[in-house]
């Protein structure tokens, strides 16, 4: 995760938003897009097999475009890919980044 809030960071420019964002997504102070987009990303990375049509609407719901839910899946998707990766072989993080 430090490696990731620094990379959150550097894109955002907002402390106070990556430490939110760290410790508990669902209290951050963000708008109810980004928070929709926060808990598909989560359920797919949880319970992948569970997510639906519905899931999909949702995000429509809130104003995400067809493209950005394409992006959202896709980047997480990667990450949990590189990070089980990472962690089934046992790769821990450069001193820099922890």
């Amino acid at each position: 995760m430090a490696h990731h809030g620094a990379a959150l960071h550097l894109l955002t420019k907002d402390e106070k938003l990556v430490e939110q964002l760290k410790n508990d997504y669902r209290q951050a102070e963000i708008d109810d897009k980004m928070m929709s987009m926060l808990q598909y990303a989560e359920k797919l990375t949880r319970k992948p097999a569970s997510v639906t049509e519905a899931d999909v609407a949702l995000l429509k719901e809130v104003g995400c475009s067809e493209r950005e839910i394409l992006d959202l899946c896709q980047i997480t998707a990667y990450f949990n890919f590189v990070n089980r990766l990472a962690e089934g072989l046992g790769i821990e993080l450069e001193d820099s980044y922890k």
